[in-house]
């Protein structure tokens, strides 16, 4: 099962990141997760939200860059090795990690927030190998 990640596209500027969380707070959008990617030009937030459609309208109406994507949520458990088994996962698929990220949910598990180079070969390969996967 997929979950729906919002990307919003912001300058590398002081401030700006905050004025994000300032739009998300104001209008009762609870984050869930974040991940922030920079370059010396801009930055690239990632976020799951509890009310993504509603993000991206005040986003926007706000004057940020955002879209939806979907995105697989993995649970591990705090065991040595569990990120080199859920790796081991897509390798043996030939499926490529390009991020990742971390997420907890509201009874405390920890999710790790992937996208792959194939996700629909990568969701497929977790269900064979049992995995529980993140839903919102």
């Amino acid at each position: 099962m997929f979950i729906k990640q919002l990307t919003v596209f912001i300058e590398n500027r002081a401030g700006r990141l905050e004025e994000v969380a300032q739009v998300l707070k104001d209008n009762d959008i609870n984050i869930q997760s974040v991940s922030l990617a920079d370059t010396s030009e801009y930055g690239l937030l990632r976020f799951i939200l509890t009310d993504y459609e509603k993000a991206v309208k005040v986003l926007k109406d706000a004057g940020f860059s955002a879209k939806v994507s979907n995105v697989i949520a993995v649970k591990l458990t705090q065991k040595v090795g569990q990120l080199s088994d859920l790796l081991a996962v897509f390798s043996d698929v030939d499926v490529n990690v390009e991020y990742m990220y971390g997420l907890t949910s509201d009874d405390q598990s920890a999710f790790i927030v992937l996208k792959t180079s194939d996700q629909e070969k990568a969701l497929e390969a977790l269900k064979t190998a049992g995995y529980e996967l993140f839903t919102n």
